[in-house]
């Protein structure tokens, strides 16, 4: 099984839509930070927000296990095979995450 490097490559926050459907106070995403990495092979790594890892789990686990060398959906949306991008759920401040597969252990 191959670890998984998230790399948080921005986060970013949807100031219309916060001000019409968010609560006062409301913000950019507190938990993650642009620039911090994370590894894992499966389990969601330590300190990760557990809504962004219900949203890329997926993606970790397929290329935890081999999948994603063909560019995901045959090169028709990432170019680089053994990577993916994704973003968390979150529609007021998504984070947006670079998933890449390392080499085998």
């Amino acid at each position: 099984m191959r670890k998984v490097k998230i790399t948080i490559l921005r986060t970013t926050f949807i100031e219309d839509l916060a001000k019409e459907y968010s609560v006062e106070g409301f913000g950019p995403c507190s938990m993650m930070k642009e620039g911090q990495v994370f590894y894992t092979e499966f389990a969601k790594p330590e300190g990760f927000c557990d809504e962004a890892w219900k949203a890329i789990y997926q993606y970790v686990f397929a290329l935890a296990h081999g999948g994603g060398n063909d560019g995901f959906y045959n090169g028709c949306w990432i170019k680089t095979p053994g990577v993916a991008i994704c973003s968390c759920n979150d529609g007021l401040r998504p984070v947006i995450m670079k998933l890449e597969a390392l080499e085998d252990n």
